[in-house]
């Protein structure tokens, strides 16, 4: 299992960041590896509803069924992810009120279907699945925090 963990202070509202971060028709404006998404894509997520993402993720695309196991709004939001015979995956949000905004964090952990792809994903592929992570909270922030100006 390989686990990536990145945070980001977002001068907004926790309830604005919770809401826009479960509806994943904003995805792939914040999201570098989100190339698409579809089904339930209009609104922020209760559990048991699903949607399909297409992606690119440390250059691989390939595309995941993510179902909402937890909403604890505006705190918490943990999605399965399953790709046909390459793998499955987690993504839990939490989030945390301040002052100035919102502590956001984003944990992705996933496991590979197969020794080859794990290995090569200790060699190279989570170096690259990290540094989109990172862009992808910047841009994040970015957006929501444009949007209050």
């Amino acid at each position: 299992m390989t686990r990536i963990c990145k945070s980001i202070q977002i001068q907004t509202p926790v309830e604005e960041v919770f809401e826009y971060v479960t509806t994943p028709g904003t995805w792939p404006a914040w999201h570098p590896s989100s190339l698409g998404v579809e089904g339930a894509t209009d609104h922020s997520l209760e559990p048991g509803e699903q949607v399909t993402e297409e992606y690119r993720v440390a250059g691989r695309r390939g595309r995941v069924v993510w179902t909402v196991r937890e909403r604890e709004a505006p705190r918490r939001w943990v999605i399965d992810g399953w790709v046909e015979g390459d793998g499955s995956g987690t993504i839990t949000y939490a989030l945390t009120p301040h002052l100035e905004g919102t502590t956001f964090e984003r944990d992705f952990v996933y496991a590979m279907p197969n020794p080859l792809l794990a290995v090569l994903d200790w060699l190279v592929l989570r170096r690259r699945v990290d540094a989109e992570s990172t862009e992808a909270l910047r841009r994040l922030k970015d957006v929501l925090e444009r949007r209050r100006t």
